[in-house]
């Protein structure tokens, strides 16, 4: 197939310029050649190769890619323009300007842990949103992640190889070998498992790992037995190529690279709070480690080895694992306060594996300088809720306490449930009467009306 020469028209979009060649396809800058074709955002167009020796897996993952970035939406994919048919096949979406997380890692940064954390949070931001729209990625890697140029936002490229729960799973029926990119797929892609999105988180495991260490934690293979050594291989601890990197961090990287899909993070949601809140990450011996096990120890776990078995999927796509609790701390009753607490054991007695999100807004300082009286007052406040939950039997639940400053206590609260992804928010209703409420509105009826998650508001 002829490369495309600037100038050209294809099917009403000229091309400006080639961007480059793409695993399976050729990229171009184009532009609408009529009003019908013109957009208001910069346009790519990513025309599949079908040549002879390049086999029919590209023509597969072109249909993929058209039903289903035709099917997505939000800002962590680029908007789905126009697609050509199976004589012509081509794509034309929005180009998004920013910088490939491979880019980054291909200028060699400064590996600064909290920077690492903000991007991954970012990509986690972003498998989120699509989990939550029934697709799995499967094909996540540093060259598929774009950074927006305004650095706020992740964006998802190349759904090539992807999965949706609404659509027939072309590539299921046509390979009979992995699909992925070998560095990065999780271990049940190994044995043909996809529609798990956990796989992907898997994969941003892999990403991060390579951002902290400047390597892959499995390498690079390209045989079937190199591949199958993620079943059982422990990857050395990150820690051990740089002693700069936090724990909090290797605990975060180590918990996405677990073999078994259920040992993971059970939603991108959580993995992006943990990577936004790292001072609440629990540390254990896996975050600490600074060793990795020695050729014997390595030997005797894959003697000791059970068959891989894969994990069962999720009964839902990215299930909801956020409870969000608002906790007054003035003008309170032990009344409300007790209420709350049996509403919060009720929301995660009907949620397994939930976290909890304790959450209270104080005022903020009115003097610049007083630095460590506000750290003080943050570390008062912060016992204040770790005593309210005491007295909560959560069981294995995990969860973490939360002080916000703000003037506004209805937008803190909603912007907090918004970032971190709560499913349920759980807050105390007004002390006063209806009628009241029709003429004054209260912090309760503002984050009801305006919530992105349910709402159970609380009287004692």
């Amino acid at each position: 197939m002829q490369q495309l020469e600037p100038g050209q028209t294809l099917d009403g979009f000229v091309i400006d310029a080639p961007l480059r060649a793409g695993g399976m396809a050729d990229l171009y800058h184009v532009h609408g050649a009529d009003e019908a074709h013109r957009a208001d955002f910069p346009l790519l167009l990513k025309r599949a190769r079908l040549k002879t020796d390049e086999g029919g897996e590209n023509l597969v993952g072109f249909e993929t890619e058209k039903q289903i970035l035709a099917a997505l939406h939000g800002p962590h994919v680029p908007r789905f323009v126009a697609a050509g048919d199976i004589v012509r096949p081509y794509l034309v979406m929005e180009l998004i300007p920013g910088e490939t997380l491979q880019q980054w890692l291909d200028r060699k940064p400064p590996r600064d842990a909290r920077e690492i954390a903000r991007l991954g949070a970012l990509v986690a931001d972003a498998l989120h949103a699509l989990h939550q729209q029934g697709a799995c990625h499967l094909d996540l890697k540093p060259a598929n992640v774009m950074i927006r140029a305004s650095g706020d936002g992740a964006v998802l490229l190349d759904f090539g190889l992807s999965w949706h729960a609404q659509m027939p799973d072309m590539l299921a029926e046509e390979q009979r070998t992995a699909v992925g990119s070998y560095a990065w797929i999780a271990p049940e892609q190994i044995v043909g498992v996809r529609g798990d999105p956990r796989s992907d988180i898997f994969a941003l495991g892999v990403i991060l790992y390579e951002m902290c260490s400047g390597e892959l934690p499995f390498g690079n293979p390209q045989t079937a037995g190199g591949l199958r050594q993620r079943f059982w291989m422990q990857p050395r601890p990150p820690r051990l190529h740089d002693a700069r990197i936090p724990p909090w961090l290797q605990e975060i990287i180590l918990a996405c690279l677990q073999p078994q899909a259920e040992h993971r993070y059970a939603s991108a949601a959580l993995l992006a709070f943990d990577l936004t809140n790292p001072e609440q990450v629990k540390i254990t011996e896996r975050g600490r480690a600074t060793h990795g096990a020695g050729l014997g120890a390595q030997f005797r776990h894959w003697m000791q080895r059970d068959p891989y078995r894969p994990s069962a999927l999720p009964t839902q796509i990215s299930p909801p694992p956020i409870v969000m609790v608002a906790v007054p701390h003035r003008d309170v009753t032990e009344a409300v306060l007790e209420a709350l607490r049996q509403a919060v054991k009720r929301s995660l007695g009907n949620r397994p594996g939930a976290r909890l999100s304790c959450v209270t807004v104080i005022a903020p300082s009115g003097s610049a300088g007083a630095v460590d009286d506000e750290l003080s007052i943050h570390q008062t406040m912060r016992e204040y809720l770790r005593a309210w939950l005491a007295k909560i039997n959560i069981g294995e639940h995990i969860a973490t306490c939360h002080v916000l400053e703000a003037s506004d206590v209805a937008h803190a609260l909603l912007t907090y449930a918004a970032g971190n992804h709560a499913n349920i928010m759980i807050l105390g209703a007004a002390t006063h009467g209806l009628q009241l409420q029709r003429f004054v509105a209260t912090v309760p009826i503002k984050v009801a009306m305006r919530a992105p998650c349910t709402v159970m508001l609380v009287k004692a």
